[in-house]
């Protein structure tokens, strides 16, 4: 377990998540303002085994990891914390669109945030489509800030960085 909040786990990816991360990043809705393409079950299998593999690379600064509720260890979706170009943590998430509307987007990104002053971070950014009022909320209820507006290189839309200095 990396950490844990009231409802849910967040925890290192299992191969027997497969099915579960297949749901969630085979659906176009899921990557509407994601980087990414909809992808098969053999290239999630693929996905789901490289991201596996990277918990053991020394230095590794790509972390997946699995979001899962408490109730019924039912798999949701998945939370990353990755450098970016510029060396910031940059925190996303992803859920399963049938559990939408519970949520479980704040609450994970309040368990983040603790967990990350735990750890000594000292900033978290995010990037969010500016179409993406629902992460923008979220972020701005935690006090991040506005820092740019910028077109993503991947999916050629209009985002912004936001901030929080921990």
């Amino acid at each position: 377990m990396i950490f844990e909040t009231e409802r849910l786990v967040i925890r290192k990816l299992l191969t027997s998540d497969l099915t579960s991360f297949f749901e969630l990043e085979s659906n176009p809705k899921v990557l509407q303002y994601a980087t990414g393409e909809v992808k098969t079950l053999p290239e999630c299998e693929r996905e789901l085994l490289e991201l596996i593999e990277k918990y053991d690379v020394k230095d590794n600064d790509f972390w997946i990891y699995a979001i899962v509720r408490k109730s019924d260890k039912q798999f949701i979706g998945t939370l990353a914390l990755v450098k970016d170009e510029e060396g910031d943590d940059e925190i996303g998430y992803r859920f399963i669109e049938r559990f939408w509307g519970n949520k479980y987007a704040s609450e994970v990104c309040e368990g983040l945030i603790s967990y990350c002053k735990k750890t000594g971070m000292k900033k978290l950014i995010g990037n969010v489509v500016n179409e993406n009022l629902a992460s923008e909320k979220i972020l701005l209820r935690f006090g991040f800030k506005k820092v740019k507006e910028f077109i993503s290189d991947d999916i050629g839309l209009l985002e912004t960085k936001y901030q929080l200095i921990l």
